[in-house]
């Protein structure tokens, strides 16, 4: 529980930070990319854009007010740690989306716009959900959903709120061109989240099918620096036992695997395969 007593240790410190930093990258998406071309990434964003447009209230006003009603949900289903650090986030996403909204477009190219506008939400969603926190909106709400419905999925919900959103979006504005622009910037958006919480340091699977399984393995130990897995498994076309070799690598490593594996035994059998996220020795730590 967040109290005066403990509110300004490191870890706090830290949180409330990133939530800081995180919700001014997100308003600067909003009011210097998307909102100036009537775009939205979703959620109470897209609502208060139809607003802004329609009686000139100021979004971030519009967002908060929004926000009231889950609040007073959230506090009482979702826990007062995360009230107080979304209360927070909400607060400074709102103000930094009507101060920057005082300040000249950063582009009128509505395609440089969905581009940099998502990317720039991404990127500061991603920083704020990395200090377990939210802005509000639609975030916000999936949680509150979920307190009621455990078995939803969070991705699932959101995405359909915000896929509503800017339908409404181009009802309103009656320009297609608004949904299929806005729904690049989604995208983006999602992708730069995956980014940060992943990492992008991409790593590769190899699957390897050899008699010379043993000879691989310890040539890929002695010349690439890394470890092999192998497996028990059955051929189900020849009917045959066979030992799958399981190697975890670098992109720049494949080809050194390859010609291991090449050079040993020509009628060797090899998928590659991408893996996300790679933890423990040799590769990323935690």
């Amino acid at each position: 529980m967040i109290s005066a007593k403990n509110i300004f240790t490191k870890q706090n410190i830290i949180e409330f930070t990133g939530i800081i930093i995180g919700s001014f990258i997100m308003a600067l998406g909003t009011s210097s990319f998307l909102l100036p071309n009537q775009l939205s990434s979703g959620g109470f964003a897209g609502i208060g854009t139809i607003t802004y447009y329609l009686w000139n209230l100021p979004v971030g006003i519009v967002m908060f007010a929004l926000n009231i009603p889950l609040f007073i949900l959230g506090y009482f289903r979702i826990g007062r740690d995360f009230f107080v650090k979304s209360l927070i986030g909400t607060v400074a996403l709102t103000t930094f989306i009507d101060i920057l909204d005082g300040f000249p477009a950063l582009t009128q190219d509505r395609f440089l716009a969905c581009i940099y506008g998502g990317i720039a939400s991404g990127i500061g969603t991603a920083i704020v959900l990395k200090v377990n926190s939210s802005t509000g909106g639609t975030d916000l709400l999936s949680y509150v959903i979920k307190s009621y419905k455990s078995h939803f999925r969070s991705s699932t919900l959101i995405t359909t709120i915000d896929i509503i959103i800017v339908f409404v979006n181009v009802l309103f504005f009656k320009e297609i061109e608004i949904g299929l622009y806005s729904a690049i910037a989604i995208y983006l958006m999602g992708k730069m989240i995956d980014i940060i919480f992943e990492g992008i340091y991409f790593t590769k699977i190899i699957f390897i099918v050899s008699d010379e399984y043993n000879e691989i393995a310890k040539q890929v130990g002695d010349f690439v620096k890394r470890g092999s897995t192998g497996i028990y498994a059955r051929g189900m076309y020849t009917n045959e036992d066979k030992m799958l070799l399981m190697c975890i690598v670098s992109r720049k490593e494949i080809a050194k695997v390859k010609q291991i594996v090449r050079s040993l035994d020509k009628r060797a059998f090899m998928v590659t395969s991408n893996a996300r996220e790679a933890l423990g020795q040799g590769f990323k730590k935690e």
